[in-house]
């Protein structure tokens, strides 16, 4: 049994790779042919494993959030593990990272298998996310607040790059990380919001004081993922957040979708216990994992 591996290149290797994805991840929402071929870029790899034609893995190397790291992500088919194939697609991606310059990498794990894998290459945990998900029903849209507005990015497209400058460059650094994310503008307009109906802003006067909203999801359309959730300092305590959250949620129920899941890092114990307050319960725990480049042998 030979495994092959090769970059995905056309529309049908996209949609191959995001099959292993879901097969892998259900439960998470993926990006579609259209976001992944927005977010190609040099030094992002995209790849396929096959065996005799059939595509039995995938795998993804590209640059950390705060870009000090090779982020590797090796997925294979739940049909197809135990024959090798994962060390194959990490062991190409892990290359790559080293070719990119990097002497650090990064995934996340999100089962014990998983994490005894990656662990067996010498990754370490870095830190820890838990998923906090809340079903939907029937969701009251919130009193207007009085001292500033909620509105949908659908409504004032302007009001997006305005948050990037306003929201998320003054607390992006707050979140749990060991090293700040770094977010471009780009970055920002490209994979920090999906469709701008269903994301909010809150604005007081002219300016914009908190962000919060849902990423959608096609191929589960009943499912959404919370999108950034983000005050500024000045601004918390005086139930924005929570405000721009019910609205969100209003809005999805408007919109068919029966349950939104979200992500929080350990140590934001804030967002954690206003998730709680809004009914949102404990899902899955996913663990950040490191290690240096080059792997070792396994």
């Amino acid at each position: 049994m030979t495994t092959t591996l090769r970059t995905a290149i056309t529309d049908a290797d996209y949609e191959a790779w995001r099959a292993v994805r879901i097969a892998v991840l259900p439960y998470e929402r993926c990006p579609t042919v259209a976001e992944m071929r927005e977010l190609d870029r040099p030094g992002r790899l995209t790849l396929l494993a096959e065996i005799d034609g059939t595509v039995v893995g995938s795998g993804l190397a590209d640059r950390s959030g705060d870009g000090q790291r090779a982020s590797l992500m090796p997925r294979v088919h739940p049909d197809h593990r135990r024959r090798g194939v994962g060390t194959e697609i990490l062991r190409a991606l892990a290359e790559h990272g080293l070719a990119q310059g990097y002497d650090m990498a990064g995934t996340n794990v999100d089962d014990e298998g998983s994490q005894l894998f990656a662990e067996r290459f010498g990754f370490k945990e870095a830190n820890r996310e838990v998923e906090q998900v809340r079903p939907i029903g029937d969701e009251p849209w919130p009193a207007k607040p009085t001292e500033y507005e909620i509105v949908s990015v659908a409504e004032r497209p302007e009001l997006w790059t305005a948050a990037y400058h306003q929201v998320a460059v003054p607390t992006i650094p707050d979140m749990d990380h060991t090293s700040a994310l770094q977010v471009s503008l780009s970055d920002w307009e490209k994979e920090w919001i999906d469709d701008p109906a269903a994301m909010f802003v809150a604005v007081a006067g002219d300016e914009v004081i908190g962000v919060a909203g849902l990423k959608l999801d096609s191929d589960r359309p009943e499912r959404a993922e919370v999108g950034y959730t983000a005050v500024r300092r000045e601004w918390r305590g005086k139930s924005v957040a929570s405000t721009l959250k019910r609205t969100s949620m209003a809005w999805a129920a408007d919109h068919g979708i029966t349950e939104i899941y979200t992500w929080t890092q350990r140590g934001n114990e804030s967002m954690r216990r206003l998730n709680e307050h809004l009914g949102f319960t404990y899902g899955i725990v996913s663990l950040t994992m490191r290690a240096p480049l080059p792997l070792p042998p396994s």
